[in-house]
């Protein structure tokens, strides 16, 4: 389980021009699966990112999480994660996991990370457009694998 995170001022996602998530102040969240993810990971990845301090405090420091700034998340499942590159030009997905079973650990994902914070997202397998304020900029990439 790969997920990169931002913090954001404010974002949104649109599918067929029609907004479906949107948050003002917290986390975007894209996620992708691969085929070895379990339940653990899914545990591990939610309380990482809840936890994560990337929020400043009143001094400015980067000492506060999500749970102390009363911040939302947006969740984007997002398959590219896992994209191959080393050989040729057009990148292999064949890491990510199959949007059957993908879309299993996508919804429990979400919930797990609602029973800390609000949570909005975007339409699994959609096309769709992200609108990302970006605020730092912060960018973090968390790999389960890489525990």
């Amino acid at each position: 389980m790969k997920v990169v995170i931002q913090r954001s001022r404010e974002s949104s996602v649109k599918v067929k021009d029609e907004i479906v998530g949107a948050i003002t102040h917290g986390l975007v969240v894209l996620v992708c699966f691969t085929q070895n993810d379990k339940e653990e990971d899914l545990n591990y990845i939610v309380k990482k990112i809840v936890n994560l301090r990337i929020f400043d405090d009143e001094k400015g420091v980067m000492n506060k999480s999500i749970l102390d700034v009363s911040g939302s998340i947006l969740a984007i499942s997002q398959f590219t994660l896992y994209a191959e590159t080393k050989k040729g030009n057009r990148p292999s997905y064949i890491k990510a996991l199959n949007g059957e079973e993908a879309i299993k650990l996508y919804a429990e994902f979400v919930q797990k990370l609602k029973a800390f914070v609000p949570v909005e997202t975007g339409i699994f397998g959609a096309e769709m457009q992200v609108n990302i304020l970006n605020d730092g900029p912060i960018t973090i990439i968390i790999d389960s694998q890489n525990k």
